[in-house]
């Protein structure tokens, strides 16, 4: 292998382009331990060093290769599938001191289905797992996870199996927040054997800013804390994505987190004051279908169906059956039954949009915005000019005809985007800032987790 590699440095340094390069002897292989099915290093075999792997001169961009259809790069050999160790793809070219990700080749052991099972089965609380490896690299697949300039929060990763599933997608950067000590030891350990793609928190992403002050203890945790502790600066919030969240939503308490997450959205507060953050989450079919239920259907159409609407562009990535999830042993294996359809979970791409904040809304005044939203969708059947004309006497007719409404409509046949534009025509209005509804706003602010 080195001689080849000796071969590749010598017609570079005579190739005609007049570049130069600095040749070594020889590249030093890294070491990795044997791993048993479940991907922990064996007792008493060698240990994978700290690597210091060199940058291609060819790179696309910083630490990964582009390997297209005329790329010449050499590969290293690949080991038959009972072999414990992996071969690592090294660049032609060394740099001294220089670091890269994992490239494409550098595949992590996911470990046996079923001791991933059993270990997921131990948890002593109330979670559901993803052990499935397809399923894992499909969901890998949608993060997009190549993108150097993102960082992926992974919540409650368990055994690791999505986990590693996007190290070998190429992730960059994934920050594991697992909440459950049982399985810190195991992540640490992979952590430690890799060279900063990997950083394991011991934290529950959905437990973060709890409601008041004082000393909080793992798995709660402050998000500024958290941010900070990682170095992740805050961003505009027209700029693109800084961090991908991806994890299972805690069925027993959905449309709390929903709603908690979407007002921390529209007033710029917990992770939200860092940017765009994009949630990519598995909840229960039910809750999607009323995520996404439309103007009159009464029985579906609730507050933080159309928070989310407005705030979010909103994709469904994947549907799968309750089955491909390990629960823990406190758990049954489907979902509870209602009206709507719930064999599924389904993973839903949740990103804020860029132009949220651009037409009058602000983190300061978004708070009369969700008091007015959650007034008016709480009796759906009612009229919408009622409302308006108890919030601000004989403004409801002139505001309708604004917005060429018909009067008789009711609150649950008005769109998110005619909330919103009924909201900013409010917002101007002098006899608005004057009614009953923006005194109660006041007395909220100070308040918070209210609804």
């Amino acid at each position: 292998m080195s001689n080849q590699i000796f071969r590749v440095v010598e017609l570079l340094r005579r190739s005609a382009c007049c570049q130069t390069f600095r040749s070594r002897s020889c590249l030093h292989k890294a070491v990795l331990s044997p791993v048993c099915h479940f991907g922990r290093c064996v007792p008493g075999a060698s240990v994978l060093h700290r690597r210091a792997y060199s940058l291609d001169s060819l790179s696309s961009g910083p630490g990964r290769p582009s390997l297209g259809s005329c790329s010449q790069q050499p590969r290293a050999e690949r080991t038959s599938p009972s072999s414990a160790l992996t071969h690592r793809n090294l660049s032609a070219v060394a740099v001294q001191g220089q670091c890269r990700p994992l490239c494409r080749y550098d595949f992590l052991d996911l470990g046996e289905v079923e001791e991933n099972v059993r270990r997921a089965q131990t948890c002593k609380t109330m979670r559901r797992f993803l052990v499935d490896p397809d399923l894992a690299k499909l969901v890998a697949q949608h993060l997009e996870p190549e993108d150097a300039n993102t960082v992926i929060f992974e919540c409650n990763p368990g055994p690791g199996v999505l986990t590693k599933s996007l190290l070998n997608a190429g992730a960059q950067r994934v920050v594991a927040l697992e909440g459950d000590k049982f399985f810190l030891k195991d992540l640490q350990e992979l952590e430690s054997h890799l060279d900063g793609q990997l950083e394991v928190v011991h934290c529950d992403y959905f437990k973060l800013d709890p409601i008041g002050g004082g000393n909080v203890k793992p798995p709660a945790m402050f998000s500024d804390k958290l941010f900070n502790d990682l170095g992740i600066s805050e961003t505009n919030w027209t700029d693109d994505v800084p961090v991908k969240v991806v994890g299972i939503l805690p069925q027993r308490n959905e449309r709390g987190l929903l709603l908690k997450m979407v007002y921390a959205l529209f007033e710029r507060m917990s992770v939200y004051r860092y940017g765009r953050i994009e949630l990519n989450l598995f909840i229960s079919e039910k809750e999607y279908l009323k995520l996404m239920s439309r103007p009159g259907e009464m029985m579906h159409y609730r507050a933080f169906t159309v928070l989310w609407q407005m705030a979010c562009d909103i994709e469904l990535l994947h549907k799968e059956p309750w089955e491909s999830f390990v629960t823990s042993s406190r758990q049954s294996a489907s979902g509870p039954k209602g009206m709507l359809p719930n064999d599924h979970l389904c993973l839903v791409r949740l990103r804020p949009r860029a132009d949220l904040f651009s037409a009058g809304l602000t983190p300061c005044n978004a708070t009369t915005l969700l008091m007015m939203i959650k007034q008016c969708l709480a009796k759906r059947k009612v009229k919408l000019i009622d409302r308006l004309n108890l919030w601000s006497p004989d403004s409801g007719s002139k505001l309708l005809s604004e917005m060429g409404l018909p009067e008789d409509i009711l609150t649950g046949h008005v769109y998110p985007e005619e909330y919103l534009r009924l909201f900013q025509l409010m917002d101007k209005s002098q006899e608005f800032t004057q009614s009953w509804l923006y005194e109660e706003i006041l007395e909220n602010t100070q308040r918070e987790g209210w609804g």
